[in-house]
């Protein structure tokens, strides 16, 4: 039953938001895809998904474990499994057909596939393995542990599957190959509470006859150093693996290799390889082929093997793993010194160097330092200060045995310079080749106008995510701290999810939030939690409600609603319980207020307020979406009455906000903290608060976000375009003018008078003031959100200043969108995309609605247009699908 006359055809097909994912430890997972189509105003009004436990019984339509039969329905995202009841280890293939608007049924998609991991504890027969006789080194840091099996098959192998994880980071191996290309695995979560296990489908790699897995342990978050307190064995003093590797013969018959007490282990070269600190490799304690088979382990040691807790939950990792994403070759080289010589990347990265050797003349024992920093002194020298106790360095020890080549393993570092001290001989410019690592997620955003200087604050934008979404949404990459500070996370997490699709990202995030979560109620200031480390601030706790309404609002997501309702509630009571004047006062702990913002005087306690009244917003909202009718008037209420409390303690008659700071008003406008007929008299005494500075902002991580919005949503679009644009301090352009590639984290971190900031709290790759980048997809290029999702696109560009063009595409998981505009003579063109099986409304800026055109027709007779109103300068039309191209004087 098929037909080549639908008008649409289903794509993209994806489980739990992942393309083929292994490992699932969710047995109702939800499945998603997207419409596409070359007509416009296209949409689906049925679908129907087959899921089979085989590729042949797929193929033939037999859809064994699930045959959802024709469902009248337009939804394409997160449609739950309703089949079969699934199990540990079970494959799923399953593919999709649509019903376009004629009743028409288009082909089934493309197949795909899931698999079930180990989601019954009882299925794990494996146990903790690692090195049975504590070893240190220099700080007490401890050597990586290479840990190895030999075992035979004796027929010939369907499948194999190897689940595994670590109490610290590893690297799986097997038969002299490495197996995947994760990094730092498992990554950071709370080892108390859950460890993420990593599934691999190793059919390729294991062979009949003998074989040899290799497992290589080290320290990571779980016995490294973390944060900026010396913390080191926080989680436990002892790295340990996990792994089990399953066989399923041709025939039916299944085998087991798990870690234990059999195994062998054995320090190397590694001699220690920290987070923070950096990697000490000495080549010549090499053990070639340790991880293949025919290596001869009679020296080495027994492991100490320990039993699984029951209390800790071995999960599915929601999203994709750090890897290495890409390479940067340097533009410099430059002799610092004798001895020492420095290479420009040209850009600040996260990850880090591989270093290559040539020669045959290279004396064994040569040691090669390896030192990062993100900045130059004035005199040329590394500048380090700012890396606090961080060491940042590589020592390579050579062989000695002609061409060699380095990379660390554990460790990873912030940088855009490498100070090399060593090197044998002269130093050519590809000697080191930058690798850059961090969660690979799917970019899905894309950003372009005219002015130059715009351009490159989107790229540094991007590139402060990329270096800090590693395993957690961090605060720096390069220092001694590297946490997952939650307000920092809230304020970025709408820009980031324009540039990358974070939802797995963030969920699992969110899970570190509620494993770090207090009897009381409150939430952490930074997630996963340290001991020592302050809870409840206004603003950071806050994240918890914050990032799932924004994912709600970006991805559609109820299920993160659902989960951690309960958890979202306790902080409301947290808050609520201790400030019965609507006023929030009390149990602020370190409220940090506008971090780091230039002008003084904003009040903590108002800013706390205007944040309690935000969540009370998102949890009247997000208890509407999931049904709490009850729950979702109460939260309203609560909003409205702590914005009476705030009216009558900081606002006064005239519209004037107590402490007449930007982000006081910045504050109360954009939390609805004022009555209607203030509002526009308090976006001028804004306006005014930023022309007492020549037209520069003054705000800090939580003013500056809504800073450009608010301008604006109150008819100060123009100065909106001004700060954007502006390049002289403090502002964006600023940063650029003087070198940054990525987000710095002060406005002065550097200036030409003062030159670079105190290093005691100084990072040049901070991504809190890249949420500007929201503004410039929301309102520059105008993509918007019309219904949780992008189910309905609002469409609003709002040209300006002096560009020509911007233009900018968002993937969202209905398809594509793109939004232009282009200044062209007397005209100014607005190109759109929306895609198939969602809709879209447009807003033109224009004083002549009735002379807008699309292609060669007036707009409101072009297909799939349907003309709404002329209002305030804005001509507004309903589209269907499809790209339109629309003029207007």
């Amino acid at each position: 039953m098929t037909s080549t006359e639908a008008t649409i055809n289903p794509a993209g097909l994806t489980c739990e938001h992942l393309y083929d994912p292994i490992g699932l430890t969710t047995i109702r997972p939800r499945l998603g895809w997207i419409v596409e189509s070359d007509r416009r105003a296209q949409t689906q009004t049925a679908y129907q998904i087959l899921v089979a436990e085989s590729p042949e019984d797929l193929a033939n339509d037999a859809g064994t474990l699930w045959d959802s039969g024709q469902v009248p329905s337009d939804q394409t995202v997160d449609v739950v499994y309703a089949g079969r009841p699934l199990h540990s280890r079970q494959r799923c293939y399953w593919k999709v057909r649509v019903w376009d608007g004629q009743n028409q049924p288009s082909d089934y998609s493309e197949p795909a596939m899931w698999q079930i991991g180990l989601v019954d504890p009882e299925d794990w027969q494996a146990d903790w393995i690692g090195l049975e006789t504590e070893t240190t080194t220099d700080l007490e840091m401890k050597p990586a542990v290479f840990l190895r099996k030999a075992f035979a098959l004796d027929a010939p192998v369907a499948r194999a599957t190897l689940y595994a994880t670590a109490k610290g980071v590893y690297r799986p191996y097997l038969n002299g190959e490495r197996v995947g290309r994760a990094e730092l695995a498992p990554g950071w979560t709370d080892y108390h509470h859950r460890i993420q296990v990593q599934t691999y489908d190793v059919t390729a790699q294991v062979q009949e006859g003998e074989n040899a897995l290799g497992l290589l342990l080290g320290e990571g978050w779980y016995s490294g150093y973390i944060g900026f307190r010396g913390t080191h064995n926080y989680y436990g003093d002892r790295p340990a693996v996990l792994g089990q590797l399953e066989i399923v013969y041709e025939d039916g018959t299944t085998e087991r290799l798990v870690t234990d007490e059999t195994w062998t282990a054995e320090v190397g070269p590694i001699r220690y390889s920290d987070i923070q600190q950096g990697e000490r490799y000495d080549a010549r304690l090499e053990m070639p082929g340790w991880n293949a088979p025919g290596f001869d382990d009679q020296d080495w040691t027994s492991v100490l093997a320990q039993s699984r807790d029951p209390d800790v939950a071995l999960v599915s990792p929601p999203g994709p793993p750090m890897r290495v994403t890409r390479e940067i070759t340097p533009v410099s080289v430059t002799e610092q010194a004798p001895g020492v010589a420095i290479f420009d990347m040209g850009q600040n990265m996260v990850g880090w160097v591989q270093l290559r050797i040539e020669g045959e003349d290279v004396e064994p024992g040569t040691e090669i330092r390896l030192r990062h920093g993100e900045v130059l002194e004035p005199d040329g020298r590394l500048h380090t200060a700012n890396l606090r106790s961080a060491r940042a360095t590589d020592t390579y020890v050579t062989k000695g045995e002609g061409d060699e080549v380095f990379e660390p393993h554990f460790t990873y570092h912030g940088f855009r310079y490498v100070e090399v001290t060593g090197y044998p001989g002269e130093l050519p410019l590809d000697a080191l080749i930058g690798r850059v690592v961090h969660n690979d997620m799917p970019h899905t955003g894309t950003f372009e106008c005219s002015n130059a200087m715009v351009n490159q604050l989107w790229e540094n934008i991007l590139w402060g995510q990329r270096g800090n979404f590693v395993s957690i949404p961090t605060d720096c990459p390069q220092r001694d701290e590297r946490l997952g500070w939650t307000g920092d996370a809230q304020i970025f997490c709408r820009t980031a999810s324009f540039n990358m699709n974070v939802l797995p990202f963030f969920t699992k995030w969110l899970d570190d939030m509620s494993d770090a979560q207090t009897p009381d109620g409150a939430f952490p200031d930074v997630a996963p939690r340290i001991e020592g480390m302050n809870k409840g601030a206004p603003a950071w706790g806050d994240a918890a409600i914050i990032v799932p309404w924004t994912l709600y609002q970006v991805y559609g997501d109820t299920r993160l609603i659902e989960t951690h309702y309960e958890s979202m509630q306790a902080w409301m009571r947290y808050i609520q319980e201790v400030n019965p004047l609507y006023l929030r006062t009390q149990r602020l702990h370190n409220n940090y207020s506008d971090w780091v913002a230039l002008e003084k005087g904003s009040s903590a306690e108002q800013i706390a307020t205007a944040y309690w009244a935000k969540i009370a917003r998102m949890m009247a909202e997000m208890a509407e979406a999931i049904g709490r009718t009850l729950d979702a008037q109460r939260y309203g209420a609560l909003a409205e009455t702590i914005k009476q409390a705030y009216i009558t303690a900081y606002v006064n008659p005239d519209g004037e906000i107590e402490t007449h700071t930007q982000t006081a008003y910045v504050m109360a406008l954009d939390n609805d903290l004022l009555p209607e007929t203030l509002r526009s008299a308090a976006a001028d005494n804004l306006v005014e608060a930023i022309e007492r500075r020549q037209g520069h902002l003054a705000t800090g991580f939580l003013g500056t976000p809504p800073l450009c919005f608010v301008l604006t949503e109150y008819g100060h679009l123009d100065v909106a375009y001004a700060l954007l644009t502006q390049e002289t301090y403090p502002s964006w352009g600023y940063m650029i003018k003087n070198g940054a590639t990525t987000m710095w984290e002060r406005w002065n971190a550097y200036t030409r008078e003062t030159g670079i900031h105190d290093p005691g709290m100084n990072s040049f790759n901070h991504y809190a003031y890249g949420s500007i980048g929201e503004w410039l997809y929301r309102v520059v290029a105008g993509i918007n959100a019309g219904e949780p999702g992008y189910r309905h696109v609002a469409l609003r560009p709002r040209p300006g200043g002096d560009m020509t063009y911007a233009e900018a595409s968002y993937t969202s998981s209905h398809g594509l969108i793109r939004s232009g505009w282009y200044r062209e003579e007397n005209v100014t063109r607005f190109d759109v995309t929306v895609p198939a099986n969602t809709t879209a409304t447009l807003e033109i800026p224009t004083d002549d609605p009735d002379s807008i055109r699309e292609g060669d027709f007036p707009a409101d007779e072009a297909e799939g247009v349907t003309w709404i109103k002329y209002e305030n300068g804005f001509a507004v039309y309903h589209l269907g699908s499809g790209t339109y191209s629309f003029t207007a004087p």
